[in-house]
């Protein structure tokens, strides 16, 4: 297991380059240039977190939680910031010891998220992954609006070794979960998965579709515990925050799934998401096998972006 999780930290440092190299190279530059702290070193310090995709306000949140500390603590020496703001970094995406609590009980899973952001890959990924666990899994083919994403389900499916319950294209996605659920009930399944449409561009029809579904669970499943996860593509920085602001208003999120975080500049966007709307980063990925999809570790994730190069 550790060796497991020492090659994925490997992977992880690998796959934020780009960010380590957009956000550390500057950080660690205004630490050893700056002979004392003032507010010249909170200027370049606010513009090198807003260019690493931070985002203002949670920018703000730091550098005002970063003065507070240099002030507590009668801090002169500029170099000893740099920990102090690599520590409220990791305590703002600290997740609760309940964020995987669903793993243990019968559950019901949904993802959501708009086309191309590797929605229907990370359903197969989760649903290996907590097969692996010794789980019984099922996924639900209830985004019958893409084209070839029940094919593309399907496959993942098989490569997971998991059931899938599906109808064809064009299906009303609240029968498909209907079906899902009858199942999975009747074949004492511990983790439905299920595949939903993201539709952004037409967010009223996005918001009854996602009503609907969750109306069959609470009706046909109301002892299951419930987990809405929004796949947000890691490369598209401040777009991915809006994406999370709106799904968050057609559905009660639990957590996000930040995907494409290898070869991407712009991983500073996982701090701003989970500062600025309170819903945590539960997983991660960075690559395209079925073992690429990681629980999110504030403690690995920051270390990997803030890591020194020797």
């Amino acid at each position: 297991m550790s060796e497991n999780k020492t090659g994925f930290f490997g992977r992880l440092v690998k796959g934020l380059t780009k960010t380590r190299n957009s956000i550390a190279n500057g950080f660690d530059a205004i630490f050893s240039g700056f002979s004392s702290i003032d507010d010249d070193f909170y200027e370049e310090l606010e513009e090198i977190l807003i260019m690493a995709d931070l985002g203002i306000n949670t920018t703000a949140k730091l550098l005002d939680d970063l003065r507070k500390k240099v002030k507590e603590n009668k801090i002169k020496d500029p170099a000893e910031c740099r920990q102090l703001l690599i520590n409220s970094m990791k305590e703002m995406m600290l997740l609760k010891e309940t964020a995987y609590d669903f793993e243990h009980k019968k559950s019901v899973v949904l993802l959501i998220g708009v086309n191309g952001v590797g929605k229907t890959t990370s359903v197969g990924k989760l649903a290996g992954q907590l097969k692996d666990q010794g789980k019984k899994v099922m996924v639900a083919a209830a985004d019958t609006f893409r084209a070839a994403a029940i094919e593309q389900l399907t496959e993942w499916a098989n490569r997971a070794n998991v059931d899938i319950i599906a109808q064809k294209e064009g299906s009303d996605p609240a029968a498909v979960v209907y079906d899902a659920v009858t199942a999975a009930k009747a074949r004492n399944v511990d983790v439905l998965i299920c595949d939903t449409a993201g539709r952004l561009h037409n967010k009223k029809n996005l918001m009854e579709e996602l009503k609907k579904i969750n109306r069959v669970i609470d009706r046909e499943f109301p002892e299951a515990a419930r987990e809405t996860l929004v796949v947000l593509d890691g490369t598209t920085g401040q777009n991915a925050l809006a994406q999370a602001k709106e799904f968050n208003e057609a559905a009660e999120l639990t957590g996000i799934i930040l995907t494409k975080l290898d070869g991407t500049a712009k991983g500073g966007i996982a701090i701003a998401i989970q500062s600025e709307l309170g819903i945590p980063v539960k997983y991660i990925g960075i690559g395209e096998t079925i073992d690429d999809l990681h629980k999110f570790n504030a403690e690995d994730f920051i270390n990997a972006v803030f890591q020194k190069n020797e």
